[in-house]
């Protein structure tokens, strides 16, 4: 059984550091869990001594095979609930977020797998990141950046980058949701922003910054 707080580490190293692929700093983890580099060198070697981590002082920290089995837990966990807030709470894609951090520190496995059946066992989350299996495994999906489309390309938005509620209020705003049908009308040289057809009705242009967070499948 591991706390709250060692939970949210351990999620915290999985995704800086690419899946566990990668060291991660303590001014990283730091920053991310809005705490000092001290609390995170304590923590640190707490988790170290449970054998979720490779912590070496100045070297980073790393998950184990154990410890990237427990943030693909807690992953599968926030993500079945964040589904299950939008199909079945009638929450939009832009308020689940904190609620499913809440919700995702949850310890009964049988209410999970109960909740995986509930749902019809979803493949992706409502923002389209996919939801590991109960053997932890990652069903990925080819896909590409937006940004990457040439003109006259189309693609389908089958995920978007930042569940920040601003980033996917802005989204609901100019019509984009999970399914919605993109087409490059144009693209401005300036600042490399693009004019996109929303599902052949209307047009918007998007920021540079705005099409590294959104990410497509072919129509």
């Amino acid at each position: 059984m591991y706390s709250t707080a060692e939970e949210n580490y351990i999620k915290a190293i999985f995704k800086l550091s690419g899946s566990g692929a990668q060291a991660v700093s303590t001014t990283a983890l730091a920053e991310v869990l809005e705490t000092k580099p001290a609390s995170v060198s304590d923590m640190l070697r707490k988790l170290n001594l449970k054998q979720v981590v490779h912590y070496e002082k100045y070297h980073g920290v790393q998950l184990t095979e154990a410890g990237q089995r427990v943030a693909l837990k807690i992953i599968r966990k926030h993500r079945l609930w964040e589904t299950f807030l939008v199909q079945k709470l009638n929450f939009t894609w832009d308020e689940v977020h904190d609620v499913a951090e809440q919700m995702e520190h949850v310890k009964s496995e049988l209410l999970i797998q109960r909740l995986d059946a509930f749902l019809g066992h979803p493949k992706v989350d409502p923002h389209g990141d996919p939801i590991p299996s109960e053997a932890g495994e990652l069903r990925l999906v080819q896909q590409q950046v937006l940004s990457s489309l040439q003109v006259s390309q189309e693609g389908v938005v089958c995920r978007v980058q930042d569940a920040q509620p601003a980033f996917l209020q802005y989204l609901n705003r100019v019509g984009i949701q999970i399914g919605t049908h993109l087409q490059v009308l144009d693209k401005i040289a300036y600042d490399n922003s693009l004019e996109i057809s929303i599902d052949k009705s209307k047009s918007v242009i998007l920021s540079s910054e705005v099409l590294e967070k959104i990410f497509v499948i072919n129509p």
